[in-house]
């Protein structure tokens, strides 16, 4: 890995973080709706085939924020269709994300039990 690829992670991970940033501020929206929003972003622009050259730009800076989720779930969804047929759709995010869900479930509730928070 160079610097350049580390640069364009950088950029296109921030350049997300940005864009949420400012549609929080200026929309004053909840939260939850501007995650549901750039999850649902990435899903679509997956599905009509612009996130993929994004990931092969940015890496981790694509792929890491909340549009890569949304990208993870369409590509699995999509492979298990072409493989499964029409029960792809039912099957194939559960079947791309179920890593790094079971990871995050996994982590936190070691750091649940590990640190006792100040209160």
């Amino acid at each position: 890995m160079d610097f350049r690829e580390l640069l364009a992670a950088f950029i296109i991970g921030g350049l997300f973080c940005a864009a949420a940033q400012l549609v929080l501020d200026g929309f004053k929206l909840n939260p939850a709706y501007v995650m549901v929003l750039f999850v649902s972003m990435g899903s679509a622009l997956s599905a009509l085939g612009l996130y993929q050259p994004l990931v092969d730009l940015g890496g981790a800076g694509a792929t890491v924020p909340l549009p890569g989720f949304g990208h993870l779930l369409t590509q699995g969804v999509l492979k298990d269709i072409a493989s499964k047929g029409p029960w792809g759709l039912f099957s194939g995010g559960f079947g791309a994300a179920s890593a790094g869900i079971a990871a995050a479930i996994v982590f936190g509730y070691l750091m649940s039990v590990l640190f006792v928070p100040k209160g």
